[in-house]
């Protein structure tokens, strides 16, 4: 049932002194964007007359088709807590509709609507819980970005020694304000970077609650005079950061992937879900790992997943099973960067879940050893196989698997296509600071 009606939200932003309202959405390649309007343009926003040029946006339309529009969805209507008292500003997100106001194929978030419906025919509900690792650095005299911090924390210290925290404790009383339920934060293995962890949520709503989160933390960040970075690998020679995401299937209101009578407490359904995710990783990581920089954190010694594999009782494969049981019993992927987009990547996800319960798809067995302390002919005579090395391998892997381009629709496989591949192009025809260091003064 819905939280707000168009009545609801007028009457809140009368009642609030709300100046300003930020239409956002998010592009093909997770980058959040708005329009601003003021409170009285409320009312034509909520009737879904608010249009944009599609044309300016990569990956939308071209300009002989650019009109787009901007149709709220009320449930996400919330006050930025870090605006001023006086002239308030709140944001709603929205979907992106074509001129006749059917559902634009370009956009993530229907991508993931529409799979989530196909779930729903089945009788399932997709819950979530990301993990979203990022960094704190300092800026420099223009307050750009740099790599540089004092800090010199590790996994679990606090303060003096952390010196993020304080930064830290603000983006959670933040997040509360604008109605999270966080769980758990804390320094990460790395100096200066951290997690702070949300509770689960049904897919659309945890997908908006990770663009609404990278926003808040960059803002909150800011007032501290550092720079969030959500950048997958930012730092050679430390971990980089992921966002492992929890999912579950629930049924009538019972998490199916729990059966206490199963394998490992784990249900048909869970194994079936986790086979169809391996049959398609290697395609899926163009998703879950969009960057040239995410292959960086993607190898081994940072604790970072690089083989196909599935355990309960270690953290060295790709999926790992978390030991809580009964409606705690989740599949954790552990590839996916922050970098992504969080509709593409859950929807891929669940799609290849869904394929895996159609068609009985079994993920083979758990490893239950170190992965990356096996021999290459253990692990060949197990059948686990790596994630793509590159990006360039990744395009390779997405462009074979026509399912994923099917999930995807036409419209953002094919532009989004296009776009890996000039970007990896055009980085490999970069010369990078190692090779003038390696190379110049020897030859």
């Amino acid at each position: 049932m819905s939280k707000y009606t168009g009545r609801d939200i007028i009457r809140i932003v009368e009642e609030e002194g709300v100046e300003f309202i930020r239409l956002q959405f998010t592009d093909m390649f997770g980058t959040l964007k708005n329009m601003a309007i003021t409170a009285s343009q409320l009312e034509k926003a909520l009737n879904n007359e608010c249009m944009f040029d599609g044309s300016s946006i990569e990956g939308f339309v071209r300009i002989e088709e650019s009109d787009m529009y901007l149709h709220p969805d009320l449930d996400t209507f919330v006050i930025f807590p870090w605006r001023p008292q006086q002239g308030k500003v709140a944001r709603i997100i929205c979907d992106i509709c074509r001129p006749d106001h059917t559902p634009f194929p370009g956009d993530s978030r229907y991508i993931l609507k529409k799979i989530i419906g196909e779930a729903e025919d089945l009788g399932y509900c997709f819950d979530v819980g990301p993990e979203c690792e990022f960094f704190l650095f300092h800026t420099d005299e223009n307050g750009q970005p740099t790599t540089i911090s004092h800090e010199k924390a590790g996994y679990f210290d606090l303060g003096p020694v952390d010196l993020g925290e304080n930064a830290r404790r603000d983006m959670v009383l933040t997040l509360e304000d604008m109605g999270f339920e966080i769980e758990a934060s804390h320094h990460e293995v790395a100096p200066a970077q951290h997690e702070i962890d949300f509770k689960y949520d049904e897919a659309l709503a945890a997908a908006d609650n990770i663009m609404t989160f990278k926003l808040a933390v960059k803002t909150i960040a800011k007032r501290h005079g550092l720079f969030a970075s959500f950048m997958p690998k930012p730092r050679f020679g430390v971990n980089g950061s992921g966002m492992h995401v929890n999912m579950s299937l629930s049924k009538d209101g019972k998490n199916i992937f729990c059966d206490p009578s199963g394998e490992m407490g784990l249900s048909k359904e869970a194994l079936y879900f986790i086979g169809g995710i391996l049959k398609h990783i290697k395609g899926m990581a163009l998703v879950t790992n969009p960057l040239v920089n995410s292959y960086k954190r993607l190898v081994p010694g940072y604790e970072a997943p690089v083989y196909i594999a599935w355990s309960a009782t270690n953290r060295s494969p790709l999926i790992r099973i978390p030991a809580a049981r009964g409606a705690g019993t989740r599949v954790e992927l552990r590839c996916p960067d922050p970098s992504a987009n969080p509709y593409l990547v859950l929807a891929v996800c669940l799609a290849a879940g869904l394929e895996g319960i159609r068609n009985k798809i079994t993920p083979g067995q758990p490893v239950t050893e170190n992965v990356f302390k096996m021999r290459l002919c253990e692990k060949e005579e197990l059948g686990i196989e790596s994630l793509p090395k590159d990006l360039g391998e990744a395009i390779v892997e997405f462009e074979k698997d026509d399912y994923l381009k099917g999930v995807l629709g036409e419209h953002i496989s094919r532009k989004y296509l296009n776009a890996k591949k000039a970007e990896w192009i055009q980085y490999q025809t970069q010369v990078t600071t190692w090779e003038i260091d390696q190379y110049l003064y020897k030859i």
